[in-house]
């Protein structure tokens, strides 16, 4: 019999990724999903589907139990909910459940998805590593601190003996952004002809999958309690967009949006949101995080997990003809973009 993995999250973006790799590997995949989940990145997919949600423990034990490996992705990802409260329920106590349920089922093996978020930033310039510190004082907005308890909570348990290895993906990009992330949104808005300035910011950028093999790695050669960055280039956010200029032929924005004015436009737009009930087009702890350049190193995941480092340009074509094939692009662009052989990835 194959070894069964158990993943949470695999109707998302980064825990669907994690769960195709797991296949390619030849796992057993068992997912856990709410009955009002959208599954259709799930569709066709040889996996077996346990209803369930983070929030209610009972849920979890039986679907967890007789599994070698856990890998704890879902999270609620949002930089605006107007009842926080869902956040951490979601985050924090999800979490919690999760690795308890983990503990009581003896699982040999969990692999807890935190965020680059709960790195601290040098205030010197220089780039994030697993030991910067960081307080949760420190952490701008509900999901920041949010994905910090969690984080938490997961050395809480390995110190009350789950084996349990920390991965923090930075900005993963690719196929299946179905919601799209903040990080793929402002990929589309930039496709769509809506992006006229931008912030002097910069991230680290990974292909999903890579995020998802290093999740594997991290389950067979990570050590127990530590942290792993899954990362790849970092890239100041002009840079970013002349990338996606040089492959779509679509010019990239000039001008550099001052901080304050990005705040400002964030507040109104959240206000916006409150009255019309719909998600605000700019999130303000998304700007707050863009305050600080999010670059972290990430020769450990490297050197201890052998994490692939491929051109990162490949990632950004990878989710230009992703979001041109599943139509998030308009048709006159989109019809540019499928005629455009610089977007061609080798097979």
């Amino acid at each position: 019999m194959k070894p069964i993995a158990f993943v949470t999250g695999a109707t998302g973006f980064v825990g669907n990724a994690v769960a195709r790799a797991l296949l390619k590997k030849g796992r057993e995949v068992r997912v856990l999903a709410r009955k009002t989940s959208n599954l259709s990145l799930l569709k066709g997919l040889p996996i077996e589907i346990i209803p369930g949600d983070l929030r209610q423990p009972d849920s979890l034990l039986e679907a967890i139990r007789g599994c070698k490996e856990v890998y704890h992705v879902a999270a609620q990802y949002t930089f605006y909910n107007p009842n926080p409260d869902e956040i951490y329920a979601n985050n924090v106590q999800g979490t919690h459940n999760v690795l308890l349920a983990a503990m009581k089922a003896s699982v040999p093996r969990v692999v807890y998805t935190s965020t680059v978020g709960a790195i601290g930033i040098p205030k010197d310039g220089s780039y994030g590593d697993e030991t910067t510190p960081i307080t949760l004082q420190d952490c701008n907005g509900h999901y920041k601190r949010s994905k910090f308890l969690a984080e938490q909570e997961a050395f809480s348990f390995f110190r009350k003996g789950l084996p349990v290895v920390i991965v923090n993906p930075s900005a993963p990009i690719g196929e299946g952004d179905a919601k799209p992330t903040p990080t793929g949104r402002m990929i589309v808005e930039f496709l769509n002809r809506r992006m006229p300035a931008y912030l002097d910011t910069g991230l680290n950028l990974i292909d999903v999958e890579d995020v998802a093999v290093g999740h594997i790695l991290a389950a067979e050669k990570g050590k127990g309690g530590e942290r792993y960055i899954l990362g790849n280039k970092n890239l100041h956010l002009g840079e970013i967009f002349r990338l996606l200029s040089e492959m779509t032929g679509l010019k990239a924005p000039k001008i550099k949006m001052p901080h304050f004015v990005a705040l400002v436009a964030a507040h109104a737009s959240e206000l916006i949101a409150k009255w019309t009930k719909s998600p605000p087009r700019i999130e303000k702890e998304a700007v707050q995080l863009a305050k600080k350049r999010m670059f972290f190193k990430c020769d450990k995941a490297v050197r201890e997990l052998s994490l692939p480092q491929p051109p990162i340009p490949i990632a950004l074509k990878k989710s230009v003809n992703w979001y041109v094939e599943h139509g998030y692009i308009n048709e006159k662009i989109s019809k540019q973009l499928k005629d455009n052989p610089r977007l061609v990835l080798e097979s």
